[in-house]
């Protein structure tokens, strides 16, 4: 595993795993989930990284700023932006680039895959790295409806700074749901036994984005919230194949 560093900051960092198995084509991110607060970080996706390392795929493991520690809006955004960026600067395969994401992870990776349809001045726009797919794992996919229900306590709210009402245009950059639809495949995995993201939340993504065209699927796994990043569970199978799957 080799730590490079994508800016000053001491949460602007990553961790690459070169293949141990024989190299598959393409880059995986990882995207660590935690309702975006700082307790939370890249060593929970570290066991994802190191199975698919011994599948064969090199894996991009990214640190960012959290909410607690300089992260937010915007900066937590611009920072997952860089650190995917930062991949022109690894020798690594960019021909495709597969972000997976848990919970909050799940949130960043999907809307990093919408980074060419942003603004330009806008956090994460002009992408020079850009997402050729995306597998989310009880993703955060609906912020203004998860602001309303409370998915996270005052998770969303903290990330960004204020209810959708009263920062309608920052909801509006952010927000995957209101994003759709994307021009590359997103997967969704998702269990209806998930105690901290509503299985609605993915279920709303997918229907919007097949409504306007998009390329996006539901797999309704069998654990709960936790099984999707457990490497011994099928439910993290289920996403690692997904992951190959959309390399291939």
């Amino acid at each position: 595993m080799i730590v490079s560093r994508y800016g000053p900051d001491p949460a602007q960092v990553g961790e690459l795993y070169r293949p141990v198995a024989a190299p598959r084509a393409g880059t995986v991110v990882i995207v660590h989930g935690g309702f975006w607060r700082a307790r939370y970080d890249l060593s929970l996706g570290r066991p994802l990284a190191r199975d698919l390392a011994g599948r064969g795929h090199t894996v991009w493991n990214v640190e960012y700023r959290r909410v607690g520690a300089g992260g937010g809006w915007p900066n937590t955004f611009a920072d997952v932006a860089a650190a995917i960026d930062h991949l022109d600067t690894l020798d690594v395969d960019t021909s495709a680039v597969v972000a997976v994401g848990h919970s909050a992870g799940g949130h960043l990776a999907t809307w990093a895959a919408g980074r060419g349809g942003l603004p330009d001045a806008a956090p994460g726009g002009t992408p020079a790295v850009r997402l050729t797919g995306v597998v989310s794992q009880a993703g955060v996919l609906d912020l203004a409806g998860g602001a309303g229900a409370h998915v996270g306590g005052r998770a969303i709210l903290d990330l960004l700074g204020a209810l959708p009402a009263d920062a309608p245009q920052r909801y509006a950059l952010a927000d995957p749901l209101q994003n759709v639809p994307l021009d590359v495949p997103v997967v969704c995995l998702h269990s209806r036994r998930d105690a901290q993201v509503p299985f609605a939340q993915s279920e709303a993504y997918v229907a919007a984005a097949r409504a306007c065209g998009g390329e996006a699927r539901l797999v309704e796994t069998a654990g709960d919230h936790f099984t999707l990043i457990d490497p011994r569970h099928p439910d993290w199978a289920a996403a690692r194949d997904a992951i190959a799957a959309l390399l291939s």
